[in-house]
């Protein structure tokens, strides 16, 4: 399927983690594992915050209907939190994205690591 804006693909990316998430959890309880608490979904898109918190459908969000009223009601029902994490906190980066050296080391350090070419 191909994304007709980069809201779109945050979008869609969010509704196939949210799937897993809510996976993941049915087969820890089928095995005995029970937890309430309710599991975190970071991102980084103040739109896609919004449009989770009020699914309004506009034009430009009409083709994600199923996924945003899937997400909607996972987040109403208390099975999954979003929180908005700022580009510049995102851990990940590290590993995708070309960052300044303070930027760099300060994930590193968040990772508990100091030296990049450390093994653990």
């Amino acid at each position: 399927m191909v994304a007709h804006s980069s809201v779109e693909a945050k979008y869609r990316a969010i509704a196939s983690v949210s799937c897993e998430l809510i996976w993941l959890k049915n087969l820890l309880t089928n095995l005995g594992f029970h937890n309430h608490t309710p599991m975190t979904l970071f991102h980084d898109n103040q739109v896609i915050m919004h449009i989770v918190a009020y699914p309004v459908f506009h034009e430009q969000t009409k083709h994600l209907k199923v996924d945003c009223n899937y997400i909607h009601r996972q987040v109403q029902a208390k099975p999954i939190q979003t929180i908005y994490l700022h580009t510049c906190d995102q851990l990940a980066d590290v590993f995708i994205k070309i960052a300044p050296y303070v930027h760099f080391y300060r994930l590193l350090s968040k990772l508990e690591s100091i030296n990049p070419l450390d093994p653990a």
